[in-house]
């Protein structure tokens, strides 16, 4: 049975067709007028005049005379660990050649798509977090090229430094300042200063992802990400000040990101709601994560864990904590997440920033059928087969009746004179 300790407000419907409308126009103005479109677009919505789409040399040199040395110095750590992962992950995606019949060859190649865009959130905090997470995965990848956006701010006339210093840090070959529907346009069709790419990864306001979805089948995506989720699955052993603290690091994202805590100890359920209020007394950033958990924060009391589990599976979110005494048992169970984060020591700050693990992950329950970026987004593996004439002695008939089957009488044919050319 589930009790809802604190259960969120009811969700306003967006207006989905004016949404849709509006960035259908950039979209099409892109793919019309190009660049001017492109500084059009940032004169309108980022008040810059002028804009200079492709950041120089120069301006990303200069980006790291304006940050603290000890801030680069972490970038280059977060971005060591995650190109290890990365790294690693690569090792295991390997090529296949297999022999099923006698004369019968299948295999697999994995290769690299030729051109990548990453967009790199500017919006309400700079993200450089997620330039990392998008650029290096990439790169190790063996991507060829693989270019990256920001929107410009209003008051530098720029990216931000720190955002800029990532983009160069995780590899990024050439950096655009645009941002918003008119980016993604630029990345998917092309303009005269970007060329088009492949693939686009990254996630964006309302209005990028709509833009993602709308170029999507011209353009691949990684996939349609809404605001951020953590749900933890939590005992009576769980510490409410741990379980409170990464509430809140998710609540703090945007007030419409989802902070749930899901437990069978109403005594903790309590004491953690406790300690959020204790907590949004003193947050630096309480305004925007008190919004977030006063309307869409949950505290649910289930019976059991085996429940906990379920319910987890059911939400599908986009971080998934387990704090409870035996963590490892409830990993088998839970198959719906984009990244999990097992015992209290693993929490999602360290993902978000430098465990290694990318943070760029699926939300709105679609961890149902995709996990995150990663290594393999940026691969694609693509079998082949190889035959001898014995081969083709075995699969030939088979061949033959089932194209015969569908009425497919030139597929039937390609198979016989396979066959008879041998005899």
């Amino acid at each position: 049975m589930r009790n809802y300790l604190k259960a969120p407000k009811p969700i306003s419907e967006v207006n989905q067709e004016n949404l849709q409308a509006v960035v259908r126009d950039i979209i099409t103005a892109v793919k019309r007028e190009g660049d001017a479109a492109l500084k059009a677009f940032s004169y309108k919505f980022d008040g810059i005049e002028d804009l200079q789409i492709q950041v120089p040399a120069d301006e990303i040199a200069k980006a790291y005379q304006s940050v603290p040395t000890s801030v680069v110095e972490d970038l280059r750590f977060a971005a060591s660990q995650i190109r290890k992962f990365a790294q690693a992950q690569l090792e295991a995606i390997r090529p296949l050649e297999v022999e099923v019949l006698p004369g019968v060859h299948l295999g697999h190649r994995v290769i690299p798509v030729k051109d990548c865009g990453a967009y790199i959130p500017g919006g309400r905090y700079p993200l450089p977090s997620s330039a990392l997470m998008s650029i290096i995965p990439a790169r190790v990848a063996g991507v060829e090229r693989v270019v990256a956006c920001s929107p410009p701010s209003r008051e530098t006339r720029g990216i931000n430094p720190v955002t800029l210093v990532a983009m160069d840090i995780a590899g990024a070959d050439a950096i655009y300042a645009m941002g918003g529907a008119q980016a993604i346009a630029a990345l998917a069709y092309g303009t005269e200063t970007v060329k088009p790419v492949d693939i686009i990864v990254g996630p964006g306001n309302q209005y990028v992802t709509e833009a993602k979805r709308q170029v999507s089948g011209d353009v691949g995506i990684d996939f349609l990400a809404g605001p951020s989720e953590v749900l933890v699955i939590a005992d009576a052993s769980a510490d409410p000040t741990y379980v409170a603290c990464d509430l809140l690091a998710q609540s703090e994202h945007d007030p419409q990101a989802r902070g749930i805590l899901v437990t069978t100890s109403e005594e903790l359920g309590r004491k953690v709601i406790g300690q959020v209020e204790a907590w949004l007394q003193k947050l630096a950033t309480a305004e925007i994560a008190r919004a977030s958990w006063e309307n869409h924060g949950q505290v649910v009391v289930v019976d059991t864990v085996d429940e906990a589990v379920d319910l987890a599976n059911e939400i599908a979110p986009e971080h998934l904590e387990i704090q409870v005494e035996d963590p490892e048992k409830l990993v088998e169970g839970l198959r719906n997440y984009g990244s999990l984060f097992i015992g209290s020591h693993a929490a999602e700050v360290f993902g978000d920033y430098v465990a290694g693990t990318n943070h760029i992950l699926p939300t709105m329950r679609t961890s149902r059928f995709t996990g995150g970026v990663w290594v393999g987004t940026f691969l694609k593996v693509v079998t082949h087969q190889r035959l001898e004439p014995q081969g083709v002695q075995s699969i030939a008939p088979v061949a033959s009746r089932l194209a015969e089957v569908e009425g497919l009488y030139g597929h039937q044919a390609a198979a016989l004179v396979r066959i008879k050319n041998q005899t």
